[in-house]
């Protein structure tokens, strides 16, 4: 078997990104568009070390849950994936990939219900992100990443976003026709317009135009335009001049209309701006939220530590059905954001923490000693950092509660929080499941049809032993008694050090170096010396902002502080 071959053959089962997976002669291959059972035509597009991937030519067996995808650039832009599955199916398909993540990623066999579904199968999205740019000839193109790249696959429409999507689509290309405004070429950096981002709230718009520059025209004929489409909304322009991944510059200028648009989601009244975070889905997000609060809240008698919190929706939520409620986050502006909210809903038991999760969360718990304490935990998709998995099997909290956008990072953080996996010298290897906590149950939701993306939420309970002996022991110094003076000799000759927090290396260089250092930095040249990072800062691996790196006198002061705590 080489590239180009055309080959017959039964699809046996779905990867994880809703490809079918194909076995021939020894080979496994990934061929999207096809599902089990269909017996088709593919042709190898790679293949290498008896790992492929293809492209159906036909299809000569179709499944009964195969239905005609309703966009035209299905599999060509690189976002919905299973539009050529029935909706049912579907809800089927993203509860074992939840499933078999677990037992793959993690040796964790459990019953994964069916997803909770979406009441909206296409038009739910309520965020629309779109590139511009040029395509092979030089002209000007805007639409969707193909998948894996950043060729733009032109769009005039698109299925799972409201019609309104089709509408801005329509504004921004008369705009950059009429007013000879071309789109950013990546490989030639010029042209002008990167992005247009548009976010719907309750009716109104925010508009944000990604430029490479300020040197655009036209903006008074842009907003004409907008405005014959639309009755409310505000227009940002954010300059990104930037080689980057990164869509957003540092900063946003408001072109016209309010600042922000007010939103409700049970009954908590919210500012949204440019950037603020909120599920695409408001159906499924309201499914979700509300069973996230009753799960975590014991019946509002208890207190509720949200960690990420990010702006603080969810911890408002969780402040109108508990005693107390501390929402942890590490982002500034996302604080300041929470307490704006607090403010606005009048939530006095609310308080929100600008810090690392694994260094707050003992002073709350320590603080609410002797009341009944639940976690919830709504991590970036990287997960749930190292530091905190060990924060919280070392906590006591009788009940955790995590919200999940990655399945495969979910299946990691459960297997360490329940004993399946453990960290070796770094590395994870299988363990015997006797961790601190249990899984107590999983529910997938749909927060996004057509696509191979699923949220999850689970809910997990401190481990309980099988069984407890009883002994009895007699203390003393005489013959057949446990000498309590050798004990205490024992316990003192292997008493372990003080633990070296990150705070005890930030103190120690201030007071001896007389300059303050970022706890990135301090991870950075751990990371650099090889040093295991089990405890590094919640965020520490997947900054939220870029970040400059340490000067030489900062690394010096660091590993001379680390010399000092005879960490090296």
């Amino acid at each position: 078997m080489k590239k180009n071959d055309s080959i017959c053959a039964t699809v046996e089962g779905l990867g994880s990104s809703g490809e079918g997976i194909i076995r021939h002669e020894g080979a496994t291959f990934f061929v999207p568009s096809c599902l089990p059972g269909e017996k088709v035509r593919f042709k190898i597009l790679k293949l290498k070390d008896n790992i492929g991937f293809g492209k159906v030519e036909e299809i000569f067996t179709p499944a009964e849950e195969r239905v005609q995808p309703q966009c035209g650039a299905f599999l060509r832009c690189g976002g919905c994936r299973l539009q050529h599955v029935g909706y049912d199916a579907q809800l089927k398909i993203k509860s074992n990939i939840v499933r078999d993540c677990l037992k793959k990623i993690a040796g964790i066999e459990f019953d994964v219900p069916l997803a909770v579904k979406s009441d909206l199968e296409y038009g739910y999205r309520n965020k629309l992100q779109l590139p511009i740019g040029v395509d092979a000839n030089g002209d000007d193109v805007i639409g969707f990443y193909a998948e894996r790249s950043h060729r733009i696959i032109p769009i005039d429409a698109c299925a799972i976003h409201p019609d309104w999507a089709g509408k801005l689509i329509a504004v921004i290309k008369a705009f950059m026709r009429e007013c000879r405004v071309h789109g950013y070429d990546e490989v030639r950096k010029t042209g002008t317009i990167r992005h247009i981002v548009a976010r719907e709230i309750a009716g109104s718009f925010i508009f944000t135009l990604v430029v490479a520059n300020e040197k655009i025209t036209g903006l008074d004929r842009l907003l004409s335009l907008l405005q014959r489409e639309f009755s409310s909304f505000s227009l940002y322009l954010n300059v990104n001049a930037k080689d980057t991944n990164v869509i957003f510059g540092d900063e946003f200028k408001l072109i016209f209309g309010p600042a922000t648009f007010e939103g409700v989601e049970q009954n908590i009244r919210f500012e949204a701006g440019p950037v603020t975070f909120l599920q695409v889905n408001e159906n499924v997000r309201t499914k979700l939220y509300r069973s996230a609060v009753k799960t975590v809240s014991n019946d509002g008698n208890g207190v509720v530590i949200d960690a990420y919190s990010g702006g603080g929706l969810l911890t408002a939520m969780l402040a109108k059905n508990c005693k107390r409620v501390y929402g942890i986050e590490l982002e500034k502006e996302a604080v300041d954001c929470a307490n704006s909210l607090k403010v606005k809903n009048k939530l006095k038991n609310m308080t929100n923490i600008c810090g690392y999760v694994e260094e707050e969360l003992p002073k709350v718990l320590q603080k609410e000693k002797g009341e009944k304490v639940g976690l919830i935990l709504d991590p970036p998709r990287a997960g749930i950092a190292r530091s905190v998995i060990k924060a919280l099997c070392e906590s006591g909290i009788p009940k955790l509660t995590i919200i999940s956008c990655n399945p495969a990072t979910l299946a990691r953080d459960l297997g360490l929080l329940t004993g399946y996996l453990v960290e070796v010298n770094g590395e994870l290897k299988k363990g015997d499941g006797n961790g601190a906590y249990e899984i107590s149950s999983i529910q997938p939701y749909d927060m996004f049809p057509q696509t191979k993306h699923v949220e999850t939420l689970v809910q997990l309970s401190q481990k309980k032993p099988d069984s407890t002996i009883n002994v009895k022991i007699e203390f003393g110094e005489g013959e057949g008694e446990l000498s309590l003076k050798k004990i205490a000799q024992r316990i003192e000759a292997n008493k372990p050090k003080e633990k070296v927090t990150y705070k005890m290396i930030q103190d120690y260089i201030e007071e001896t170096y007389g300059f303050k250092v970022h706890t990135a930095y301090i991870a950075e040249v751990k990371r650099d010396l090889g040093l295991p990072m089990y405890d590094a800062p919640n965020a520490v691996e997947e900054l939220k902002k870029s970040r400059q790196h340490p000067s030489e006198k900062m690394v010096k002061a660091i590993k001379e502080t680390l010399k000092y705590f005879e960490i090296i």
